[in-house]
């Protein structure tokens, strides 16, 4: 499925507050409904990377930071700023394959719960139609002004 893409590049550090080299999404391409979707394009220059291929920790980084992206997202449309976000946990986790350098990774993150301050979301990673990895993750936002530009 082809899809616009929203903010690239640079555009992209005002979604997230990430910053390199610990950047792990290169592409937002949007929100439809209760799923967002993001983009990485496997670089030889990635701190994931080993051997050639994108390592678990990597593929982890990449879904956390794909939904950071997506609530990045909506409080730009609210012109509010980024919130740092945090890993509370990750489960049912299933890593089919890593992916290789050059490889274009594609994130569907769907929110399964909001409460709070905490978010549960459920990701699919994919290269073209392949199935890379999908897991749910907990998400913390620290909303105690502590954001970032």
């Amino acid at each position: 499925m082809k899809r616009e893409i929203v903010a690239q590049g640079a555009e992209i550090y005002a979604l997230i507050p990430q910053r390199p080299p610990i950047v792990m999404v290169d592409k937002f391409y949007g929100i439809t409904g209760n799923s967002s979707y993001s983009g990485l394009t496997v670089t030889p220059d990635n701190i994931f990377c080993q051997n050639g291929k994108l390592q678990e920790t990597g593929i982890v980084e990449f879904v956390a930071q794909s939904a950071a992206a997506r609530i990045g997202y909506i409080n730009s449309q609210k012109k509010e700023l980024v919130l740092l976000g945090f890993i509370g946990s990750v489960d049912k986790m299933k890593i089919y394959y890593l992916p290789p350098i050059d490889a274009e990774l594609f994130a569907e993150i769907t929110v399964i719960q909001e409460v709070a301050d905490i978010t549960l979301i459920e990701a699919c990673v994919k290269v073209t139609d392949c199935v890379v990895a999908t897991c749910r993750m907990k998400i913390f936002l620290k909303k105690d002004g502590k954001e970032t530009k």
